[in-house]
């Protein structure tokens, strides 16, 4: 069994449709691809890293506070984005990507 898996995912590695697959999912050499990924893959987990218990912390307090259903959701999302910190995988994704874009 184990044999098996091996090889059948030798083989979809090495197929013509996942090489395709893979350079259609690579970002355009560009000042916006290289941006893109920066402004949105890294710079906000560095902004949980550095800032996440104070923009929490906010945002709990907004929710006290709050009156409309837009802050509601504003406040919602700004703890649900920031309350348990920065991600060490989607900073790797994000870096990988950043590397991937230079080759």
């Amino acid at each position: 069994m184990k044999h098996k898996l091996q090889a059948k995912a030798r083989q979809i590695a090495q197929s013509p449709t996942t090489k395709k697959a893979l350079i259609a999912m690579k970002p355009e050499k560009s000042l916006w691809g290289f941006f893109g990924i920066i402004l949105f893959l890294i710079v906000p987990e560095v902004i949980a890293f550095i800032y996440g218990i104070e923009i929490t912390a906010y945002a709990k307090e907004g929710l006290l506070q709050t009156t409309s259903t837009i802050e509601k959701y504003y406040f919602d999302f700004l703890v649900m984005m920031f309350e348990e910190g920065g991600s060490w995988f989607n900073l790797a994704i994000g870096a990988a990507l950043l590397i991937w874009f230079f080759f």
